[in-house]
């Protein structure tokens, strides 16, 4: 069997020298949504806080869409969050015409409605700032000074933003699905398992990219030719030069490098860099075509995350860290930086969370 992939990522901040254990159950995982927009009171559409435990965030919505007696299309979310966690997210329910119904009736062990509100419009994915994270670690051991500088520039300086195992399920289960989508072999698929198959063959190129300029010492660094993505959103510009603006504000954070989410279209970066992805990329031919025949356009994403309100706390064997990142970005990108984990829990291979 080989390693799978987030284990053969180079590291920013040296090899960790401290080790542990993550999910021994789900409270040792717990994922706060933080939302871009309050409800604003009034509408057909009925925003609910929920709390689910080690359940799937699809799975929790076509429940609820049977309990509230109306189609699974008329139940959304801002973004998937993993199932071997306690998480806390919103979702929301076109309620046209229709009752509220008592939701502390509808029976589920698997999670909880929190409180509810109404709001004029539908919760469209992606509609989130991030993530609030509470990590417990245990049976930590190690260097606990190295950990310490570690984390006191990850505060600082930001982490990689490599798509997390999430994204590739068990043994990189859903990479396999993707080759054998590409190769023919695989021909009836469900939208959703075909997305998470796309998503997975997308993450992995990003990530060689990303793992090239990490090994190189330059994805927290812009080149000339860089695709500049302005911090917590999806909007960039190229830069043909680093002048003293582009570092300046590179510098405070408000500006990242990018890497490729793969697709038809311009690469949209010149120069150094264009020459370090198509390095990177030249052999990866095979899934750079088979996500172009799907049709999904090119993209960008920021190499670099910067993560907020970090704490951490050590009591004997047990290590406990909170901190916020954006959304599209995973804990356990953090979390390999400085602890060398290992899962308790087994990682649904159909699964992710990345919003």
């Amino acid at each position: 069997m080989t390693e799978p992939e987030n284990r053969l990522l180079p590291f920013a901040y040296g090899t960790p020298r401290c080790r542990g254990v993550i999910r021994h159950t789900p409270e040792d995982f717990v994922v706060d949504e933080i939302p871009l927009l309050e409800a604003d009171g009034e509408g057909e559409h009925l925003l609910l806080h929920v709390e689910k435990r080690d359940s799937n965030t699809a799975w929790v919505a076509g429940v609820l869409a049977r309990f509230a007696g109306v189609p699974r299309m008329d139940v959304s979310y801002a973004g998937l969050k993993d199932r071997h966690a306690v998480t806390r997210q919103w979702f929301s329910i076109r309620l046209t015409g229709k009752p509220e119904p008592d939701w502390d009736a509808i029976g589920s062990g698997e999670f909880r409605v929190l409180q509810t509100a109404r709001h004029s419009r539908k919760l469209r994915v992606g509609a989130l700032k991030g993530n609030r994270f509470s990590i417990r670690v245990r049976a930590f051991e190690g260097d606990e000074a190295a950990l310490d500088a570690t984390l006191q520039r990850i505060a600082h300086e930001g982490i990689p933003n490599y798509f997390g195992e999430q994204r590739f399920g068990t043994d990189d289960a859903n990479l396999a699905a993707a080759r054998a989508l590409f190769s023919g072999e695989l021909k009836r698929v469900k939208r959703e398992q075909r997305g998470f198959y796309l998503s997975a063959a997308r993450s992995l190129l990003f990530n060689k990219v990303l793992a090239a300029r990490v090994d190189a010492g330059n994805w927290n660094r812009p080149l000339a030719g860089e695709r500049m993505m302005l911090n917590g959103t999806r909007s960039s510009f190229p830069a043909a030069a680093v002048d003293d603006e582009i570092s300046r504000r590179h510098r405070e954070m408000d500006i990242h490098p990018s890497g490729p989410l793969w697709g038809r279209g311009e690469a949209m970066v010149t120069a150094e860099v264009a020459e370090l992805e198509s390095a990177v990329l030249l052999p990866e031919r095979f899934w750079c075509e088979g996500l172009e025949g799907f049709g999904l356009q090119m993209e960008r994403r920021a190499l670099r995350v910067p993560v907020s309100d970090l704490v951490w706390s050590r009591q004997g064997d047990l290590l406990e860290l909170d901190f916020s990142l954006p959304k599209g970005c995973f804990a356990t990108a953090l979390l390999r930086e400085c602890v060398d984990y290992r899962q308790s829990l087994s990682l649904d291979p159909l699964r992710e969370s990345s919003t």
